[in-house]
């Protein structure tokens, strides 16, 4: 069952000149359709300028499409009367989490959520016991969020968006400000809470490494979707990543050096494990 549908998206930006008046647009996104199905783990790469983040911000009805239609579940974005469901099935996580963190004490920015949809109170505690328990955060739960590490506020972040019960939570490069312990620790989580919840992520990032154990990938360049596939299929394919200016994960990268080289090796090594099980066969 698809949770997300978008159809034959076209999103084109405004550009103003000095007085303020129209005087072109740019496109963003080119036509694009992609279906995701509900509890699937799906990663979107792209170069800066892609237009990943332009898609994830449609989403959540952010952006609104200039043509076609994106639909979160049977309800349309372009429709204003389904904006709170649309918000409420898919949460979004910003790439720095300092940007949707409002409260002063963990507990309550976690709670600020549910309480604004108009959770009865009874529950929204539990929610965000729940919550915080789900990111391994509850032992920072009387906490200032200006006293944690950035893996630790975005993990906040995302409590906060789980509070409130969402089918899809859409990260916007979430890692992109944190050091490699913190990035690791947040897609942990993230993993964890898709396997676990049935939560449907969709992930925009542009490191390879965080996508392999994705169900899927999605790859944009210049507003248009260019490769859809499973992670095997999509690192299979190294001098087609290149063109589009992608990096592929350093064993990879390493494997498909060896078998220029003549060492006989099969496509779309993901893992050090992997290469290790090849090279020794």
């Amino acid at each position: 069952m698809n949770l997300i549908k978008i159809a034959k998206l076209i999103f084109e930006y405004a550009k103003y000149g000095e007085d303020g008046s129209v005087v072109g647009t740019s496109r963003a996104i080119d036509n694009v359709s992609i279906d995701i199905e509900k509890g699937s783990f799906v990663a979107v790469l792209g170069h800066n300028g892609s237009g990943k983040s332009t898609l994830a911000k449609h989403l959540n009805a952010i952006l609104l499409p200039t043509e076609g239609t994106v639909w979160i579940g049977e309800d349309d974005t372009k429709n204003p009367d389904a904006l709170w469901d649309i918000r409420q099935r898919a949460g979004m996580v910003f790439q720095n989490p300092d940007n949707q963190i409002i409260a002063n004490v963990v507990e309550e920015d976690v709670a600020f959520g549910p309480e604004n949809i108009g959770v009865p109170t009874r529950d929204i505690w539990r929610r965000v016991d729940e919550s915080l328990k789900a990111v391994g955060m509850t032992a920072f739960r009387k906490k200032s969020p200006n006293k944690l590490s950035g893996g630790q506020k975005q993990r906040v972040a995302i409590a906060g968006v789980m509070a409130m019960k969402p089918d899809c939570i859409i990260l916007d490069e979430p890692t992109a400000m944190l050091d490699p312990h913190g990035r690791e620790d947040v897609i942990r989580t993230v993993h964890e809470l898709n396997k676990q919840e049935n939560i449907t992520v969709v992930l925009i990032t542009h490191y390879m490494e965080e996508v392999i154990d994705a169900d899927r990938i999605i790859v944009m360049d210049e507003g248009k979707v260019v490769m859809d596939g499973t992670p095997k299929e999509i690192f299979s394919k190294v001098d087609q990543l290149k063109k589009y200016r992608l990096d592929v994960p350093q064993v990879t990268e390493l494997a498909y050096e060896l078998k220029k080289e003549g060492v006989p090796l099969e496509d779309g090594i993901l893992t050090i494990e992997e290469l290790v099980d090849a090279l020794c066969q």
